[in-house]
């Protein structure tokens, strides 16, 4: 890590960082973020309001001091941070950690009311320009194989069309999206609640290997944090605000998802969501989004597409049913045919009665619809054609 390499930075070397010099330069922003990082939790209801006006400097003198006895809570860790161990693991794990003001920064996370200190980062390609066109999409661990199909299949649609797919790498939908978006050829960004050395859950291994290759994975815990509830909701704020807009798929009426799609609308992002089965548990946190929460909703990529993507350059084409043949009919060919028997023929003049229209508007009206083979002369006169019945 570029001014952190080989340095024995316990606590009492952290009392320097007050410096002006240090203030001043990345390797100073980037010490005094890592401490942050590591002892003071994302999730923190006590802490993190405390520390939300301050800059990074004045905040870890506050903790590193326990300042008005408030900050207890970081003691512990206070006591054994080393930062060169930190700055080494990083390293061994081939990964990077970035900090605001870096080209790879995400500006979205800057929203939040706690933005992350730092992010550790490991995968090709900039997280900032990954966020640019991009859309979050989540939903339930145990999401139902409707779920995982339309996932997938927007994921795939997506990626196709040059968006980034952000998920949180998790079974069920989010597993769903990331394949999507791998099949396709295309980056997806997986936001960890835990260490960027931790696969979680750990069936999810290979898929993560696979994300690292093509794509990239992202945490605002350093390496060893474990996977716990607290971290998880914490990440879904990370989730939404890196991306202009939330898709929800599935996910019941207290769910994760509904967490991320909470903050997503708070942030003043798009929400989406799919309707599903009325039926289906997994479907009620999505109803719930359109009806109540003011979310869009989407059907398919199209629909995703126009909503979240670059005004004016992703319209989706109106949806409307193919015209039929009886939709391009006169209005008196329509009740004339109307009228007309399937089984048994019939006459002109039964026709006129029928259909309420004169013999002439019958003779001319039974011409064009043979022409179009909607009716056909037999022995007893006309009828439909028996390979059509509308």
């Amino acid at each position: 890590m570029r001014g952190l390499e080989g340095t024995e930075m316990g606590v009492d070397a952290m009392t320097d960082l007050r410096h002006e010099e240090l203030r001043t330069s990345r390797e100073g922003r980037l010490a005094v973020r890592l401490a942050l990082a590591a002892t003071v939790e994302p999730a923190d209801k006590t802490m993190t309001p405390r520390l939300r006006a301050l800059d990074p400097f004045t905040a870890w003198e506050m903790v590193r001091t326990d300042a008005g006895g408030k900050f207890t809570r970081a003691a512990a860790r206070v006591k054994t941070l080393r930062l060169e161990t930190v700055v080494a693991r990083t390293q061994e794990l081939g990964a990077r950690i970035v900090i605001p003001g870096d080209d790879e920064w995400p500006c979205g996370v800057d929203d939040l009311e706690s933005p992350p200190y730092c992010l550790w980062v490991v995968g090709k390609g900039s997280l900032a320009r990954a966020c640019e066109r991009s859309v979050s999409m989540v939903g339930a661990r145990a999401a139902t194989p409707y779920g995982t199909q339309v996932a997938s299949e927007l994921a795939y649609g997506l990626s196709g069309r040059g968006f980034t797919v952000v998920s949180g790498a998790a079974h069920g939908i989010d597993t769903a999206s990331h394949r999507g978006a791998l099949a396709a050829g295309g980056c997806t960004v997986a936001a960890m609640a835990c260490g960027i050395d931790i696969a979680y859950p750990l069936a999810n291994t290979g898929l993560l290997q696979q994300i690292e290759q093509s794509g990239l994975i992202v945490t605002e815990l350093p390496p060893g944090s474990a996977p716990q509830k607290q971290r998880f909701l914490s990440r879904n704020r990370l989730i939404a605000a890196m991306t202009p807009g939330t898709v929800v798929v599935e996910a019941g009426l207290r769910s994760g998802s509904r967490s991320t799609a909470t903050a997503a609308s708070r942030l003043g992002r798009l929400l989406a969501a799919v309707p599903g089965p009325v039926t289906s548990p997994a479907s009620a946190g999505p109803h719930q989004l359109i009806r109540d929460c003011g979310a869009t909703l989407v059907t398919d990529v199209d629909d995703c597409a126009e909503l979240f993507g670059a005004i004016g350059g992703d319209l989706a084409d109106p949806k409307r049913a193919e015209p039929t043949v009886f939709d391009r009919l006169e209005d008196a060919d329509r009740r004339l045919l109307d009228a007309m028997p399937v089984v048994r023929g019939t006459t002109v003049e039964r026709l006129a009665v029928s259909a309420g229209l004169t013999p002439r508007e019958v003779t001319r009206g039974l011409a064009a619809l043979h022409a179009a083979g909607l009716v056909e002369r037999i022995e007893s006169g006309w009828r439909r054609t028996q390979d059509q019945s509308s």
